[in-house]
């Protein structure tokens, strides 16, 4: 057994000395196990540690003892509460993949301005989100130029998200051609606007996981976060 001299002007000192030699004179396997053992553990054998080679003349102060014992109880418990948290943002992260992952090929509604029209599908949809009710809506669209094609009043409106559709012609009563075009969305209450978040249509072809979380891949529309998705179609 190792015998560590006690250094009275500096107790602690002799607690950390007789820590260094025990551990020095385990086996290897006995020193990893030593390494894992849990912080409360390896705070009790300190502890005793302590005690065995204080200084009879300047013994442990009872209140410092306390103090210690009390931050200890504080750590082990930061850790358990720790260990808690990550359990929990597992579980979650993994039930939003499972939801995720139930979107794809589905349409979703997305923050954007864009609408494709193809005839040959029948009308463009598209959407917004309304903060308030409104008296009035008014959708204007606009061709890769920024020019108003068509003008669409929908009336009065409910807040929360909303869709509309256009049947592909202008002002004039021609058919648009095919392709990529924006819309805009202004909406009032009596005289004050109305705050409209305009939001395209598109689906969902993936998922991918990334230090931000689970993103939906929603074609050409480009990447977006779960809490993005206004409205499941």
């Amino acid at each position: 057994m190792t015998t560590t001299a006690v250094n009275g002007s500096n107790p602690s000192s002799s607690v950390y000395a007789a820590l260094n030699s025990a551990n020095s004179a385990r086996a290897g396997s006995s020193t990893d196990s030593n390494a894992m053992a849990p912080t409360e553990d390896r705070f009790l054998k300190l502890l005793v540690t302590q005690l065995k080679n204080q200084d009879p003349l300047n013994p442990l102060d009872n209140a410092q003892m306390t103090s210690q014992m009390a931050q200890i109880s504080t750590v082990n418990g930061i850790e358990k509460l720790n260990t808690t948290l990550q359990s929990l943002i597992s579980n979650s992260n993994d039930a939003q993949k499972m939801q995720a992952a139930a979107l794809v090929g589905k349409g979703v509604l997305v923050p954007g301005s864009g609408v494709a029209l193809q005839a040959a599908n029948g009308p463009a949809y598209a959407g917004f989100d309304l903060a308030d009710a409104a008296d009035s809506a008014t959708v204007t669209i606009n061709d890769a130029n920024g020019i108003t094609i068509r003008t669409i009043k929908l009336g009065s409106m409910k807040a929360g998200t909303q869709t509309f559709q256009w049947d592909g012609k202008s002002d004039s009563g021609a058919v648009a051609a095919d392709g990529a075009y924006t819309f805009k969305v202004s909406a009032k209450l009596g005289a004050a606007p109305v705050d409209a978040t305009a939001l395209q249509i598109g689906m969902v072809t993936s998922i991918m996981n990334s230090s931000q979380g689970v993103g939906l891949n929603v074609g050409s529309l480009g990447t977006f976060k779960m809490t993005d998705v206004k409205e499941i179609l």
